[in-house]
């Protein structure tokens, strides 16, 4: 192959595995001395364009043994790597942002990358291993507090995260409300977690993308692990189906507490189970064929008058074709739903719905030379949202039989991305994704006088709903509403020195999809809806610039990052709106807009007997929802306020000490601002209760926010080789910190003083789990 100006070029590919060949993905492919490298991606491929000669190739990855191959390159070339582990020992917690120097050139920031034993020695409460919790230990990322369903990034909404397994849409990340992640660690080959510089590739939300790629299984003999813990116990299982050419995985897990409750005569239970499955087919060379699926629920039942049933599933067919050493494609098609199902006896009723969508992606990575590459593709999601189906469940209910109109959308998308290399110290990344939102129409559409479904009240300065004037049939097979965004991706790294440099990233991001929740922490009952008539798409404008160090002569990495992002077209809620069960929400919001900035640091030790790293964000997230018209007030007299996400200063160290062959210390220490919150500023009397009053929006911090959590691993000596165990013993919340979840203004009704009450979740909370492999 001949490139004009760059003289006789050839392409060496290949695959790297493991020794039970599992596909190695991430792992750094180096040109020794040449200073030339890429990454495995998700199948363990990898592919470099080289010039005619002579070169030393080393193929890496964290918790394996380096390998090296001498190779004379007069053509193109496959060369295959068999990498083993460093040890037998279960492996270590390592976030691998930063792989022999490689991302101080690639102009990838903003991303945290964590690998399948990167969640395993955290400490967890109950000693569930938790991906999510995982997360939370790093920069920029955090949650509402103990028990919260999902994460925030860099001051976003849990809604407005991008979470991917294997390519397939997850609506809801939380199990038993955010106690657990519906994420599997046994399950879990690696993730990344982007938090700005968003490839071209990516869209459909304005905060993060979190993706995570699903093991592959075994394909040369059947393995299996499993746990045993306090409340839960899990089992996975592969091997091959045909020895080299296919395999499968199998893991499920699921707890067991609600039996114990039965034991005790308590008639309350609360479980939830998951499995997670991945069939791999190598049909040739050229060809590859996969699918993955997931199925997960959660049961809840409060004394038989209270019953709340909720969970994902979701299934993904994967087709890889080479067409070339050059050209490769990725073909996904996929289908992902999320039902909540709630039945309240004591009022007579049963409410559900749901939301799904058909997901259909083209992508072809192509390399022009070894500076330049594209990937380009197309994509269409069909979703339906059904806000609700009410039914009475008894002859005595006060609830009218009602179904809310459901809502039908397509989101369209065609994007380009190039790496390119500008010189031995620039490297770029650029793209656009073009995004084609059409809202189809409803069923029944209500029309309002003036188009205005939201009436403002210049008397009493509040906000009322609009009657509408007019109800008309629809037809969903037509156009409602359409949207056409252009969303530019923008990366650049500046080489100091091999082990020095500085990165800047800009993104537009467009989310078209929104979940209505006035939580700081998104409940199962919150429902999704998409744009139309009068919600518009959020667009979201960020920037970042970091300093990046791998040091040479001590194992430590140092990141910092600066960023700064605004956000249009963010829902706001009028004071004393419905959510539930409206029809017409339209009539109960506003348009309003974000803003969040921050610092973040980030230093890591990845080698050695003691491993580990120590973040801090310092940030800043506020909202602002001002008058329609020069007479309204808006919302919170139109001033900025801070959300619900807004933590100013965010600490987390998370250690790993290797005391011995047998023994593994490990600790984390969280210590946060606490979240912004309402107290009142007064009160007023009312038919003998003492009634309290509110003045704007967060002017008040719930305490500081802080815990000490430590565990320890116990690999006894192994004597049957086939059969590999070990123990791990886990204190969640050492000095028994009672954080508040919240902070209640009650009357005590001994002395009718009005006193504030705190609730906390965790108190000390010590675990035992077992752990094999066989």
């Amino acid at each position: 192959m001949v490139h004009l100006g760059f003289g006789q070029s050839f392409e060496l590919a290949g695959t790297v595995t493991g020794i039970s060949g599992q596909p190695i993905s991430g792992g750094s492919i180096l040109i020794i001395k040449k200073d030339l490298g890429t990454v495995t991606n998700r199948n363990g491929n990898y592919s470099i364009q080289l010039t005619g000669g002579t070169y030393i190739v080393k193929v890496t990855y964290l918790g394996y043994k380096p390998v090296e191959k001498q190779i004379n390159l007069n053509s193109d070339q496959t060369l295959n790597f068999t990498i083993i582990p460093q040890t037998e020992n279960l492996e270590e917690v390592i976030v691998t942002d930063n792989i022999e120097g490689i991302n101080i050139r690639d102009p990838e920031m903003s991303v945290s990358k964590l690998d399948a034993s990167s969640i395993k020695k955290i400490p967890v409460i109950f000693g569930e291993v938790d991906v999510i919790r995982s997360l939370l230990q790093l920069p920029g990322v955090s949650n509402a507090g103990e028990g919260a369903s999902g994460f925030n990034v860099r001051g976003g909404a849990t809604d407005q995260n991008l979470i991917l397994i294997d390519d397939a849409l997850v609506y809801n990340s939380s199990h038993l409300f955010g106690f657990f992640s519906i994420f599997n660690a046994d399950a879990v080959d690696n993730l990344k977690l982007y938090k700005g510089g968003i490839p071209a590739s990516y869209g459909g939300r304005v905060a993060s993308v979190l993706d995570i790629q699903q093991k592959t299984g075994n394909s040369q003999k059947l393995k299996g692990e499993g746990g045993i813990g306090v409340i839960s116990s899990k089992l996975t299982l592969e091997g091959p189906i045909q020895k080299n050419k296919s395999s499968f995985f199998l893991s499920g897990r699921g707890t067991y507490a609600h039996l114990f409750l039965k034991l005790t005569d308590n008639a309350n239970s609360a479980y939830f189970y998951d499995l997670n499955t991945k069939l791999n087919f190598n049909i040739d060379e050229q060809n590859s064929l996969s699918f993955s699926g997931y199925y997960g629920l959660d049961y809840v039942n409060i004394n038989d008058s209270f019953t709340n049933i909720y969970g994902n599933a979701f299934g993904i067919l994967n087709w890889e074709h080479q067409f070339n050493e050059d050209i490769k494609s990725s073909l996904n098609f996929s289908y992902s739903q999320y039902d909540y199902e709630l039945d309240l006896a004591l009022v007579g009723f049963n409410f559900q719905n749901d939301i799904s969508n058909f997901d259909l992606s083209y992508q072809i990575d192509q390399v022009i030379h070894p500076d330049l590459s594209l990937s380009y593709g197309l994509s269409t999601i069909r979703y339906t949202v059904n806000p609700g189906i009410i039914v009475p469940t008894t002859p005595e209910s006060p609830i009218n039989p009602r179904q809310l109109n459901n809502k039908y959308a397509f989101d369209n998308a065609a994007f380009v991305s190039v790496s390119q290399s500008l010189s031995e110290r620039i490297n770029v990344q650029y793209g656009m994704r073009v995004s084609a939102f059409l809202r189809m129409q409803d069923k029944s559409i209500d029309s309002y006088a003036n188009d205005n479904p939201l009436l403002y009240d210049n008397i009493r300065d509040i906000y009322v709903e609009a009657e509408p004037i007019e109800t008309i049939s629809g037809n969903t097979s037509k156009v409602n509403k359409s949207y056409f965004n252009l969303e530019p991706r923008l990366g650049i790294s500046y080489v100091l020195d091999d082990n020095t440099s500085v990165k800047a990233s800009y993104n537009r991001m467009v989310q078209n999809l929104h979940l209505l929740s006035n939580t700081s922490s998104p409940t199962p009952f919150d429902v999704w809806t998409p744009s139309g008539t009068y919600i518009k798409p959020q667009k979201l404008d960020q920037y970042a610039l970091g300093f990046f160090k791998d040091f040479e002569n001590i194992p430590f990495t140092f990141e910092t990052e600066v960023f700064y992002k605004s956000n249009n077209n963010r829902i706001d809620y009028i004071d004393g709106a419905n959510l539930i069960a409206n029809d017409a929400i339209e009539r109960v919001i506003l348009n309003g807009e974000g803003r969040a900035y921050g610092l973040e640091f980030y230093l890591k030790k990845n080698t050695g007997k003691l491993t580990g790293w120590l973040s801090y964000t310092l940030s800043r997230s506020e909202q602002r929802t001002p008058g329609r018209t020069q007479g309204e007030i808006g919302i919170n007299n139109g001033e900025w306020y801070l959300n619900g996400y807004d933590k100013t200063h965010d600490i987390s160290l998370t250690s790993s000490f290797e005391l011995s062959d047998k023994w593994v210390l490990n600790s984390n220490f969280v210590l946060q601002t606490g979240r912004p919150v309402n107290f009142p500023v007064g009160q007023f009397e009312f038919q003998d209760l003492n009634i309290p009053v509110f003045e704007g929006r967060n002017l008040n911090r719930l305490p500081t926010f802080h815990r000490l959590d430590v565990s320890a691993t116990y690999t006894p000596e192994q004597k049957n080789k086939k059969w590999t165990s070990s123990w791990n013993f886990g204190i969640y919340n050492v000095y028994n910190r009672r954080n508040a979840a919240s902070l209640n203004f009650e009357q005590n009704t001994s002395t009718g003083q009005n006193e504030a009450v705190r609730f906390s979740i965790f108190g000390i909370v010590p675990s035992v789990s077992y752990s094999f492999k066989f």
